[in-house]
């Protein structure tokens, strides 16, 4: 056994005695053979078995418990190499020191394997129960949010609102367009990326590139995504979402709305915003920064390789990369894109926008992403939804 410093030691406990916990909470797989080969990137499987979850009992995904801001820090490191020791010889302390972050980076690729194929699995069964009738014919539509990048055969679906500016950061460094992600602008990112939509290629093209390349999803808690966006565009100038959006919003939905008001779509409240988005005759189309994300990217055809999401976006992405070989100096950037001076939406924020709505209201917010929810094994937000 080797003689490891008090530290790393405790390091290797934490992340065992995790693991421990974690299997000792993971339900057996199903017998009938649930679990599909993922291709085309095989993420290394765990042995134990696990009972299918029930869309109305499952635990909420427990990686953002298992896997800590020091585990995270593996992540970003290169490639890790067996130490070379001399039998000869006890090891030392920097060889100790080594042979401990061989493990826990180890520990750490099993964890977050393991949460990825329980992620893709819930999403199978939830996609059997209730989409089980649609057509398994891919068009146009269900690919028309993914960006190519052919180098390292890499499929993203953009989910506004989770992330998605910086990925295309990531996305352009890969191409070869950009040499850092710091270097890449609001308006270059979204107005000026060089990057391909999958939909521009031909039936041929889109059918290859499903087939053998790394179809990537990243998504965030339904009700702060959609608090996100609406802090985004409408409590902050915006040149478009204002006269578009707010304007017939405050028109329809405003008792006694001032001239003001309705020239400019300034100042629409969230209550009127969340009436607007459920009302089934709105007085303007969808959006995508609030368009449910099971619409967006068609999980049910597509059948994403790896799921990540924003609670856990550090060690989802830069397990990511690592896992397609990107650059060892190529980590997910942290800087806010857009409003850099506002704070992050929390769900502290998203629990005060949506105590300004009645019960009702919050519930049949709830049922509008309900699919959401339930694809991406997300708790109810509040304890009075049903």
């Amino acid at each position: 056994m080797c003689v490891c410093l008090k530290e790393q030691c405790a390091q290797f406990s934490e992340v065992v005695g995790s693991v421990s916990a974690r299997l000792g909470r993971v339900n057996q797989r199903s017998e009938e053979g649930d679990i599909d080969p993922i291709s085309p990137m095989q993420l290394p499987d765990s042995q134990w078995k696990r009972q299918a979850a029930t869309p109305g009992s499952r635990e909420h995904d427990p990686s953002s418990q298992q896997v800590t801001k020091r585990h995270r820090k593996l992540l970003k490191t290169s490639p890790v190499r067996r130490p070379h020791t001399n039998s000869s010889h006890p090891p030392s302390s920097s060889s100790s020191s080594r042979l401990v972050a061989v493990v826990l980076l180890l520990v750490l690729l099993f964890i977050l394997s393991d949460i990825q194929e329980s992620r893709r699995r819930i999403i199978r069964e939830v996609c059997g129960k209730y989409r089980s009738n649609i057509s398994r014919t891919i068009t146009p539509h269900h690919v028309s949010r993914i960006y190519v990048e052919d180098h390292h055969k890499l499929l993203y679906c953009e989910v506004p609102k989770a992330g998605c500016s910086n990925w295309k950061r990531i996305l352009m460094v890969l191409a070869g367009v950009a040499n850092s992600t710091r270097e890449i602008n609001h308006v270059a990112v979204h107005y000026d990326n060089h990057l391909k939509r999958l939909d521009s290629f031909d039936h041929q093209g889109i059918s290859k590139r499903l087939e053998t390349y790394t179809k990537v999803l990243f998504i965030r808690e339904p009700m702060e995504r959609l608090v996100s966006a609406f802090r985004d565009k409408f409590e902050s100038p915006n040149s478009y979402y204002h006269p578009v959006f707010g304007k017939p919003i405050i028109s329809k939905y405003r008792v006694n709305a001032s001239q003001t008001a309705l020239k400019t779509g300034s100042g629409v409240t969230f209550r009127e915003f969340i009436h607007y988005l459920l009302d089934v005759h709105r007085p303007v189309g969808m959006d995508i920064h609030w368009e449910a994300a099971n619409q967006l990217c068609s999980p049910c055809h597509l059948h994403y390789d790896f799921i990540g999401k924003v609670e856990t976006l550090e060690e989802d992405a830069n397990f990511l990369l690592r896992k397609i070989g990107a650059p060892e100096n190529l980590t997910y950037p942290s800087f806010k894109d857009g409003n850099p001076k506002a704070a992050r939406t929390s769900t502290q924020i998203t629990q005060h926008y949506f105590s300004l709505l009645n019960a009702s209201e919050r519930q049949r917010a709830f049922d509008f992403y309900y699919m959401d929810y339930l694809m991406f094994n997300y708790s109810k937000p509040y304890k009075d939804l049903y």
